[in-house]
């Protein structure tokens, strides 16, 4: 939620609506959704590739350490999926449109501010290592939030402006002025406190002649929020003279937030309000608009929601949930943040929003190529509960049960409809999911990630899930998967095996001089990657293709309770280091001797992992030109190059393998390996 042009306008008069705080010794109720927003947008990071998760990683622990040292108990609040009602969609579309415009304008080279694609994810990881205690809502979290936080008598951590009409006991924090970066010290003790500023609703109300604060949330649904934009609400407001009072100096850009608040001043109340509002309006009109501007104001009310029950005995009643059916294991584990709110989304709305990338805007949008993924996700899903009986397979064989997708097309978005797949008998009642075993819900996610079991048994188990979801990113023809792609994802996924070695509690007196060197170097490559103005939107592509496998992989994952071990986010994927190894493996600037050979452990993990792949890149896709031709003539020909060896793949684009780049030799002799195998096959 939020109010039109509200937020700015208490911020322009700071010294009238805001006291200062020093924060400490507190518990504080904090909005998830707008905390790791504002610290993936205000931190300085790399938006243009996909995400630096371990850059939001590193931020993310830093804003906790201060709270943590100031004695501040942090309790962190999600929104779920959408509201059951779907009244927000409208606005989500909005919100959609613009994000596409935004990754348009970041792909170009402008600016823009789009959330990677896996924030949330990494973010709930991140709480979960630091033992920050948080929940899920069901739906939209802000009642939930001020309920608990009048219930602890506690301040709201927020920059949604809709907490400056909710009346909360111990004031609303904005996130814009919670110094959180700048810990003091309380003078002649070692206590720390957090500078915070502190809205008063109190002094708000008495700047427009001690308004009744009952008033405020029919100023919100007037001025305009997310759930009304009523065309009728805008002939209502031009037909009134709204009173200005002192004038602004943002000009027209707070009209209607002064004009409406000094115009609802001169009420008692929200009854009499609302008659005077409905007066303006035609006769047959009046009765429609008054129930909706009343259920509207209903969302400023106390929720029925007591969070303080999950906090304090794991599990807690949501009304809104109790009625539509669905099983409690799935309630628990959208609680626990253990489901997506994309989950609840295809579940009761039958309707997701797939999330735009910085991607390039000429092809089809990145998150095809996941697709049949996602139908056996809604496949699990749509026989889950009575109120969708009318959809069982049994209803209509012909029609399977589907969801509406909001995808990307061009510049705009669009709804498609895609249909779930159907399932064996004993996989299609969501209820008793997880009573299957192990072994059959694994086998459901290898099916559908077209990948043997035998193929994992090598690697890793923390990495078993992002490489079979990489093995089925490799199959798909929406792939453009070069080979300097796969070697540049490869190593970027020795980053979170290298920070345990490096940076392990407890190993500081044990050395690791190769790990630490090559840690060092990737760093290199990361921090020179920021420096460069350009985005190579083909790279940019597909590493948003294979991002977009990855979220539905571990959806599909949670659901089946992970038959393969949830993956550490926070160090998978480093857009910037990944799109900076592409450029300096096809330019050769980078030595693989002095990268992997210094770290024998590295450079065994990732044959270990390239081995898998091979198993499933298409030969083609990067074969050099001529490798139909025997080995004695290719050997023939490296004879007689000179020291670079210059060969072009299929689609043309130039690679220079040095003999001692260590990179292109990993995977291009196992390539070679490959190819000779299954032309012998």
């Amino acid at each position: 939620m939020g109010i039109r042009g509200l937020m700015s306008f208490v911020e322009d008069h700071r010294n009238e609506f805001f006291t200062d705080l020093k924060l400490r010794d507190t518990k504080i109720i904090i909005d998830g959704y707008a905390l790791f927003h504002r610290l993936c947008f205000d931190s300085n990071l790399e938006l243009r590739y996909g995400g630096d998760y371990d850059s939001f990683t590193d931020v993310v622990q830093e804003f906790f350490e201060s709270l943590f040292a100031c004695n501040i108990c942090p309790y962190v609040v999600l929104d779920g999926g959408c509201d059951i009602s779907d009244k927000k969609l409208t606005t989500l579309k909005d919100r959609a449109r613009d994000k596409i415009q935004m990754a348009h304008s970041l792909s170009a080279g402008g600016g823009g501010y789009v959330c990677p694609l896996l924030i949330r994810e990494v973010f709930i990881q991140v709480l979960i290592k630091l033992r920050v205690c948080f929940v899920q809502c069901f739906s939209e979290a802000d009642r939930d939030v001020m309920t608990l936080a009048n219930h602890w008598n506690c301040p709201v951590l927020s920059s949604d402006s809709d907490f400056c009409i909710f009346d909360l006991k111990a004031g609303f924090c904005p996130l814009s002025g919670f110094q959180w970066k700048n810990v003091n010290t309380i003078k002649g003790t070692q206590n720390y406190y957090i500078p915070a500023m502190c809205f008063s609703i109190d002094a708000f109300c008495h700047h427009f002649s001690n308004m009744n604060k009952a008033l405020l949330p029919l100023f919100a649904v007037l001025c305009g929020n997310d759930h009304v934009s009523l065309p009728i609400v805008e002939k209502f407001l031009n037909k009134i003279r709204l009173p200005l009072g002192a004038t602004s100096p943002k000009g027209r850009r707070h009209h209607r937030v002064l004009g409406l608040l000094n115009w609802l001043s001169h009420f008692a109340g929200p009854t009499e309000a609302l008659d005077n509002v409905l007066k303006y309006l035609p006769k047959k009109d009046r009765e429609n608009v008054k129930d909706l501007l009343c259920s509207s104001m209903e969302e400023y009310q106390q929720s029925l929601v007591n969070l303080q029950d999950f906090f304090q005995y794991g599990a807690y009643v949501c009304p809104a949930s109790l009625n539509l059916g669905l099983p409690e294991w799935v309630l628990v584990a959208l609680t626990k943040g253990q489901l997506s709110p994309f989950i609840s989304d295809a579940l009761v709305l039958r309707r997701t929003i797939l999330q735009t990338q910085v991607e390039n805007m000429q092809q089809p949008n990145a998150h095809r190529i996941s697709q049949s993924i996602r139908q056996t996700i809604y496949g699990l899903l749509l026989n889950a509960s009575p109120h969708l009986e009318s959809m069982s397979w049994n209803a209509s064989p012909a029609q399977p049960p589907a969801v509406s997708e909001v995808e990307r097309i061009n510049k705009n978005i669009k709804t498609s409809i895609v249909h779930a797949v159907k399932l064996p008998k004993d996989h299609s009642d969501l209820s008793k999911l997880t009573e299957l075993s192990l072994d059959k819900r694994e086998m459901l996610l290898l099916e559908t990630l077209k990948v043997k079991r035998t193929i994992l048994d090598p690697i890793p188990p923390s990495l078993r899930l992002p490489i079979a979801i990489s093995c089925y990113w490799l199959q798909q023809t929406e792939a453009k998967a070069k080979l300097h792609h796969v070697q540049a994802l490869l190593l970027g996924m020795l980053m979170g095996p290298l920070h345990a070695r490096t940076d392990s509690p407890g190993k500081e007196d044990v050395r690791d001089d190769g790990a630490e060197m090559l840690c060092k170097e990737l760093h290199r490559v990361k921090a020179q990657t920021r420096l460069s103005r350009g985005v190579d939107l083909d790279t940019a592509h597909v590493f948003c293709q294979w991002q977009c496998c990855l979220q539905m992989g571990l959806y599909l994952n949670q659901l089946l309770s992970t038959p393969l071990p949830e993956p550490d986010l926070t160090r998978l994927y480093s857009g910037s280091l990944v799109h900076g190894l592409c450029r300096e493996l096809l330019a050769s600037t980078t030595s693989g001797e002095n990268l992997l050979s210094m770290c024998p452990e590295a450079k065994q993990l990732y044959e270990q992992l390239f081995s898998a792949l091979q198993s499933y890149a298409p030969p083609e896709l990067f074969l050099p030109k001529g490798k139909s031709n025997s080995k004695k003539k290719r050997q023939k020909k490296q004879g007689t190059s000179g020291p670079k060896t210059r060969v072009r793949t299929t689609s043309g684009t130039k690679c220079w393998h040095e003999r001692s780049n260590r990179f292109g030799l990993l995977l291009v002799e196992n390539l070679e390996e490959h190819i000779e195998t299954s032309e012998l096959e």
